[in-house]
């Protein structure tokens, strides 16, 4: 760096002089000693204003527990479908397999990054969007990652291929998986480069990972019984059904009818135009594709499908101003920069975007809405998929601020659209770069 400006002794003298003669920095100094900054910061009294009730709420039937895995988009996405399942079969409480799920995404995404890998093979290893194709796969996806697995695999109740150690604990795997997975690209790319057979080595290399899966989390079934007890003691059974049959039968929704709402104010992205991410999925045959809204407009959208009865998946960035033991997530509510002695911490969403402040790292289900005298929403309910004894025996609510500033995507029928927003819609969706904030994977 040139010309760059060390720290110098002189500063560190001025800057310890001027603490020591803020009264105010040395209590604040105590308090931030002997407490989370989370609690030390939070204004019980303003988030007492996020009352638990709400002009409109959908029906929904107990929580659910992703565990220590980065699931929460495919628990997002079965606690909407779960309802349905619960709903026709006259049951109190229902739940699908997020292990179904998480082991044919991981399963599709190891041929997602191989087929990256070798769509890459002209570039060097320094090259940037190789850098990024390397950092391998991950838990986390978005809702049309979701719709392309449960289209070609369906699903089956969380009885039939129940959670194992590492389906939910998948940290340690996924490290190991990734080391795999880069000595294969090593491998790819040196056969590429002298014209070898990469086709049939790749196939190799999935035979190799999906017995590696089948041991972590059990092999799929072909065919299972599904069988329950309703609300009323009557005993029920389906015999012989296949994970593509019981989503047909027992959920049913066209899922290609739901789309991706995003709100990304960022000059690179006018609001009416779709986009997709290069590199960006699970099943190759598969896309994400956004639709880009202004805030006024996805929370419209949220609305009405709330009022027509349908829970509403969305993504928003959890880390910012929430509380997880009191379950709430509401800027007002924290004085983080009187906390720190007056810092300014005021971005837009814009600038929390264009400065990788802030991004979708978490998906959850809008399950209530409340309108003030003026029809206009002021706190939400959300399911979350933390376990019971997260939040308020594991519903938040969240103020219609931080809905504002941390929420990003919402998915809709696509029945509530404007003619316009249709239109939109059905254009040729404009390619992002593989990281941009878009991207980002709940």
């Amino acid at each position: 760096m040139k010309n760059a400006r060390p720290i110098t002794p002189e500063m560190i003298a001025a800057f310890k002089a001027s603490y020591d003669a803020d009264r105010e920095a040395r209590v604040l100094t105590a308090a931030a000693s002997h407490s989370p900054l989370g609690k030390a910061a939070m204004d019980p009294m303003a988030a007492a204003r996020l009352e638990n009730s709400f002009s409109v709420e959908v029906k929904t039937r107990g929580i659910t527990a992703q565990q220590h895995s980065g699931r929460c988009w495919l628990f997002a996405s079965m606690n909407v479908m779960r309802e349905i399942v619960a709903e026709k079969c006259n049951l109190e409480k229902f739940e699908l397999s997020g292990n179904w799920l998480g082991f044919w995404d991981k399963f599709e995404k190891i041929n997602f990054f191989l087929e990256s890998v070798l769509d890459c093979t002209e570039l060097p290893v320094a090259d940037r969007t190789l850098d990024w194709v390397l950092n391998g796969i991950s838990d986390g996806g978005q809702w049309d990652m979701m719709v392309s697995i449960v289209k070609k695999y369906g699903i089956v109740p969380a009885s039939v291929m129940p959670e194992t150690a590492q389906s939910c604990n998948t940290a340690e795997l996924m490290r190991l998986l990734n080391t795999k997975l880069r000595k294969d690209a090593i491998e790819l790319r040196a056969l590429a480069a002298a014209g070898g057979d990469t086709a049939a080595r790749k196939d190799e290399m999935l035979a190799e990972l999906f017995k590696a899966l089948c041991i972590c989390f059990g092999r799929p079934v072909d065919r299972f019984d599904f069988a329950y007890t309703d609300k009323d003691g009557v005993y029920h059974v389906d015999r012989g059904m296949t994970p593509v049959s019981f989503y047909e039968k027992y959920i049913g929704l066209a899922l290609e009818d739901y789309v991706s709402v995003i709100h990304a104010p960022t000059a690179d992205k006018p609001f009416g135009k779709t986009y997709t991410v290069k590199y960006l999925g699970n099943v190759v045959e598969g896309r994400v594709r956004h639709l880009n809204l202004p805030m006024e407009e996805l929370k419209a959208l949220a609305v009405a499908q709330l009022k027509a009865g349908e829970p509403v998946w969305f993504g928003s960035d959890c880390g910012k101003f929430g509380n997880r033991d009191d379950g709430i997530w509401d800027p007002d509510s924290f004085v983080y920069g009187e906390l720190l002695g007056g810092l300014d911490l005021g971005l837009t969403k814009a600038e929390r975007l264009d400065y990788r402040d802030s991004a979708m790292n978490h998906a959850m289900v809008l399950c209530g809405v409340n309108l003030d005298e003026n029809g206009r929403p002021d706190r939400w309910k959300i399911e979350n998929s933390w376990g019971e004894t997260a939040g308020r025996k594991g519903y938040f609510v969240a103020s219609d601020s931080w809905f504002d500033q941390f929420v990003y995507q919402a998915v809709v029928h696509k029945r509530f659209l404007s003619d316009e927003q249709r239109q939109a819609l059905s254009a040729e969706p404009i390619e992002l770069a593989p990281w941009d904030p878009m991207g980002s994977l709940a």
